[in-house]
Formats: C-alpha cells, sequence, structure tokens
C-alpha cells in the first residue's frame, strides 16, 4: 500500500526528474536513436516515436497508446498505430529505441565518465528505485517493468531512467485527468508555464488546425484559466501548480525502496552525468 508522500519527499522526486530526465531526452533529441529506427525501416521520426515508445505495450490498438500517453490530439496516434507493426515488431522497436539511445549517451558522456563508479552505482540504485514501486493504476509503467534490465551499466542506466519517466508520466496522466485538463490542454499550459506565447506556437501543438487550437483556447477561456490574451489567469496558474504538485507527490513511490543515504548518493552519482547531458541538451 502506498501513502501520500509528504512535502520533502515530493520535493526529492522533483529533484530526482531534474536529474534522470536529460538521460531520457537523448531519445527524443539524438540522431542514434532515429538513425536506429530509420534503419528498421521507419522513415519518419513520428513512425518511429510511437514504434519505440509504445513497443512495451505490445500489438494494442491506437486507443490504448492514446489513452496511455494522453499528449496527443484527435487521430494523431491512430496515423501511426498500428500501422508501424507493418515494417517491425514491438521487440525489435524496442530493442533499437535502446540501443539508439545507450550509443548517444555513450557518445555525449565520454569513455571516462561512462567507465566511472558513479555512474556503475547511479544505474544499480535507479534499478532498486525502478522495481519498487507498485504498478497499480502506472499502465506505461507497468509495460516497462515487464522488460529485463541490462546488465550493462548504461544500458541499465538508461533503461531504469526510462522506467522512471513512464512511471512519472502514468502520474502526471493522473494529475492532468483530476482537475479536468485534456492532453492538448496540458501543452497550452506547459507552454506558458515555459514563457511561450502565444502558448498555439509551442512545438507540440503548432501544427494542429488553427480551428483546432481557436477551439481549445476558447475553451480554456470559458473555464478562467486563460485570459483574453491566452495568458495564465490567476485559477489557470493555480491548477497548473496544483497539477506539478500532485504530480510530484505520485512521483515519489519509486525513490521510497532507498534509503535516505542512498537516494542522496543516488543525487550525488547523477549530478555530473546530469551536468553533461545539459550543455549538449542531451543531443
Amino acid at each position: 500500500m502506498t501513502h501520500p508522500a509528504t512535502q520533502a519527499q515530493a520535493a526529492a522526486a522533483r529533484r530526482m526528474f531534474d536529474l534522470t530526465e536529460p538521460v531520457c531526452l537523448v531519445s527524443f533529441f539524438s540522431e542514434e536513436p532515429n538513425d536506429a529506427m530509420a534503419a528498421l525501416g521507419f522513415t519518419t521520426y513520428w513512425d518511429g516515436y510511437f514504434a519505440g515508445r509504445s513497443a512495451p505495450l505490445g500489438r494494442v490498438p491506437a486507443e490504448v497508446v492514446d489513452a496511455a500517453f494522453y499528449s496527443f490530439g484527435p487521430g494523431e496516434v491512430a496515423r501511426h498505430v498500428p500501422k508501424v507493426w507493418r515494417t517491425t515488431t514491438p521487440e525489435a522497436a524496442r530493442e533499437a529505441r535502446q540501443q539508439g539511445c545507450v550509443a548517444a549517451l555513450r557518445r555525449i558522456l565520454g569513455d571516462e565518465l561512462v567507465a566511472s563508479p558513479g555512474l556503475a552505482r547511479a544505474a544499480d540504485l535507479l534499478a532498486v528505485a525502478a522495481s519498487g514501486a507498485p504498478v497499480g493504476g502506472r499502465v506505461m509503467y507497468a509495460a516497462l517493468r515487464s522488460l529485463p534490465v541490462p546488465d550493462e551499466p548504461l544500458a541499465r542506466l538508461w533503461h531504469c531512467a526510462d522506467v522512471l519517466r513512464e512511471h512519472r508520466g502514468d502520474g502526471h496522466v493522473v494529475a492532468l485527468v483530476s482537475e479536468g485538463v485534456g492532453g492538448v490542454e496540458s501543452h497550452v499550459l506547459s507552454a506558458l508555464d515555459m514563457g511561450i506565447h502565444p502558448a498555439e506556437t509551442f512545438g507540440r501543438i503548432h501544427h494542429h488546425p488553427r480551428a483546432f487550437l481557436d477551439d481549445l483556447m476558447a475553451g480554456l477561456r470559458d473555464r478562467g484559466l486563460v485570459d483574453d490574451e491566452g495568458r495564465f489567469t490567476p485559477a489557470g496558474r493555480a491548477t497548473k501548480d496544483r497539477i506539478e504538485a500532485l504530480t510530484d507527490r505520485l512521483a515519489w513511490a519509486p525513490y521510497a525502496a532507498l534509503s535516505a543515504a542512498e537516494l542522496a548518493e543516488l543525487e550525488a552519482c547523477l549530478a555530473p552525468v546530469a551536468a553533461r547531458l545539459r550543455e549538449t541538451g542531451s543531443r
């Protein structure tokens, strides 16, 4: 049974997100994962994205992937799933994504950091955390938990960071649903939180039809979350803050498997890894 996280535990979960997210971002920003998916026969980034990320779910309908990912507009997932499985298998897609991400990390981090005892220790501690939380209500986390944990330290580091990212993502979906915020709406709130205005120019949503985005913003205005200029109202700001706070609380569970000393050691071991990746933008 899990219990509500304390404020200090939620803060620790946020720190761990800040340290592990640069590891995970190579899957989106580096060339090696894209090249690995292209070698399977994918000719577009998004085909590779949906194949690689949804692979642990298996050959499920687009509706299942859409529900688990939560962040895409109408019909976006269905343009890729299940079509991607005519090109390769979920097993091959998952393996290619991992190989590409590990290759990117090896290049960015360099031999000295990759071979360091600190990185190996971080991988071991992340493995404890990644396997230590309940799976109830965590679709993506449960799917990734079913996969074997790699033996090689760098591969283990990436895999476990990815598992923890999806665990947090599952909790973030819960937080969004609890506030009645839809997947594409969540990108508007994130854009405004990052200082992007108009929010419709944000890279995750700017490709949607103008009429769709106009209706989306009108709905947020009608609910009092954004003002006439498309900026946060006080209610919108409070809603975004509640979503982030609940996401942090729900993300704590894996780290409860570590002692306070182990968690501090994990933060220290990950710090140079995250710093190097931030320097390059995980590219």
